[in-house]
């Protein structure tokens, strides 16, 4: 018999290759875990880092039980790299079985599942997929979150972000001298209390003391972001980073948070960082002229692919262009003039309209 139990297993390993990719699997105690993989919910596959990043879509603010009308729009523009900045689905739970069968859902829905064959997906949580709304650190099962978000982004067992606390992670694309960085952070896992104002105008008093990042995750991005040899660098965040009039979540609710991220930032140069983020339900760029950093800071927010905002307007004063209350999501071509890269930010819609173009030169 044990003979046989053996046999089986090398046929196993032998026939189904993805089966190398999962030997946490078993491993897990969680009651939670499927017992056999179901490929459609996860299908391990390694990020192919070789390629070069010429076009990169990335959007937020999903709802699974809304029409998926955006997807055979942003599979049109071709993407290298579709990035998920948060709210992939509205599930609002702490229960793993129940947030699996929300990425399932959208999963295998026929207009993601194409793209999901043609391009490669990256990304983090929100709240909303994370679990509950506004949720931070003191979230109840966040590991059973960040495990349900790595399936549904098919993420191998074997990596690193499968062993660590926090989904944050990083990819470096491309080779030569036109690479390209892709910094994913997580602004739930270690994020500190919000502080309620009972203003429905602000919603949230700043948090002074409170942190966003967690002493790891900062370490972690020191290094990402120290000497690094890419040409651009997409630091991306679900919340937004530069806009701070508004009363909604922002890093700004954290002011020594943020003060310290762009202290990090202008101390380690990485050539050509913009910022992407989500959240908002509309889209917008802003711009920051950030002391001892030698171009412009972006940071471009897409979000509301099922549902936008009812209000068509909030102050900015780094916003550059428009605020685009419509369903959306992000576009990044991006050519190079020898090792410079000219990258141009688009805000596309049903029907791949453009609602916005803004091209940086580097």
């Amino acid at each position: 018999m044990k003979k046989l139990l053996v046999a089986r297993q090398l046929l196993l390993v032998a026939l189904c290759p993805w089966y190398l990719c999962l030997p946490a699997l078993n491993a897990q105690s969680d009651e939670d875990t499927p017992k056999e993989v179901d490929l459609e919910l996860f299908r391990p596959r390694p990020m192919d880092t070789s390629k070069d990043l010429q076009c990169i879509a990335f959007g937020s603010c999903n709802k699974v039980d809304q029409p998926q009308t955006m997807w055979y729009d942003v599979a049109a523009n071709n993407p290298d790299l579709w990035i998920w900045l948060g709210d992939i689905i509205y599930a609002d739970t702490t229960n793993t079985k129940a947030l699996a069968k929300h990425y399932k859902r959208l999963k295998t829905h026929p207009a993601y599942k194409q793209l999901r064959e043609k391009t490669q997906i990256a990304g983090i949580y929100d709240d909303h997929d994370y679990g509950a709304n506004d949720a931070g650190k003191g979230l109840p099962n966040k590991k059973g979150s960040q495990r349900c978000l790595l399936d549904f982004l098919d993420v191998p067992y074997r990596m690193p972000v499968r062993k660590q606390e926090g989904a944050y992670q990083s990819y470096m694309f491309g080779k030569g001298d036109h690479l390209i960085k892709v910094i994913i952070m997580d602004t739930r896992y270690f994020r500190d209390t919000l502080i309620k104002d009972p203003n429905p105008g602000r919603r949230y008093y700043p948090n002074l003391e409170g942190d966003i990042l967690g002493e790891e995750q900062w370490k972690w991005l020191e290094r990402e972001l120290t000497n690094s040899p890419a040409q651009l660098h997409l630091l991306c965040s679900s919340i937004q980073v530069l806009a701070d009039e508004h009363g909604h979540e922002k890093w700004g609710n954290f002011p020594n948070a943020r003060k310290r991220l762009l202290r990090l930032i202008a101390q380690t140069q990485p050539t050509n960082l913009i910022i992407l983020s989500g959240d908002r339900h509309m889209a917008e760029v802003s711009k920051m002229d950030l002391i001892g950093l030698p171009y412009p800071l972006y940071d471009f927010t897409s979000s509301g692919m099922t549902h936008v905002r009812t209000s068509e307007s909030e102050s900015n004063k780094m916003r550059v262009g428009d605020m685009i209350v419509k369903r959306n999501f992000g576009v990044l071509r991006i050519a190079w003039e020898g090792n410079s890269p000219v990258v141009t930010m688009e805000v596309r819609g049903n029907r791949n309209e453009l609602f916005q173009s803004i091209t940086v030169k580097y």
